[in-house]
């Protein structure tokens, strides 16, 4: 080989280099969108109630205190696995009378404890954000939270 590279073999080099790379690219961002697409997500348990109930989670600012799936402040417990730590993750009616009653005891006016402010959440409100959560419960999240505390 020459000691010398030209400059016809160093357009090669990154045209040859630009191709491999950019044919890599493709193939991974075709492998991981059909790793979530197929895996990820219950798209078939993705029904209006589920729709509603994330709306009511942005609506009131969960994630400002709460986190779900790792995003959010870390003021409050993890979402993601609430319907599992709590029992009732095959159960929807058990789901929103487990929910319902934990946010209607809230705030439990303990000194020094962290307290969830009160929503006053209608019974389909509440239906709703139950929905929600059990649907979080069923996403693939790759071992996440790392703990069942959450």
């Amino acid at each position: 080989m020459r000691e010398v590279m030209t400059k016809s073999m160093a357009r090669n080099i990154f045209y040859g280099g630009s191709l491999f790379f950019i044919v890599i690219f493709i193939g991974l961002s075709i492998h991981s969108h059909y790793y979530i697409v197929t895996t990820s997500t219950d798209r078939a348990g993705l029904t209006d109630n589920v729709a509603a109930g994330k709306h009511l989670w942005e609506k009131h600012g969960c994630v400002n205190c709460h986190t779900i799936l790792g995003e959010g402040a870390y003021f409050a417990p993890e979402l993601a696995n609430v319907m599992t730590r709590w029992g009732v993750n095959d159960d929807p009616e058990g789901a929103y009378e487990a929910l319902k009653s934990w946010m209607q005891a809230m705030p439990t006016g303990i000194e020094g404890r962290r307290q969830m402010p009160s929503f006053k959440l209608t019974d389909e409100e509440y239906r709703q954000l139950a929905d929600f959560l059990l649907w979080t419960n069923r996403i693939r999240a790759q071992d996440w939270p790392p703990n069942d505390a959450g």
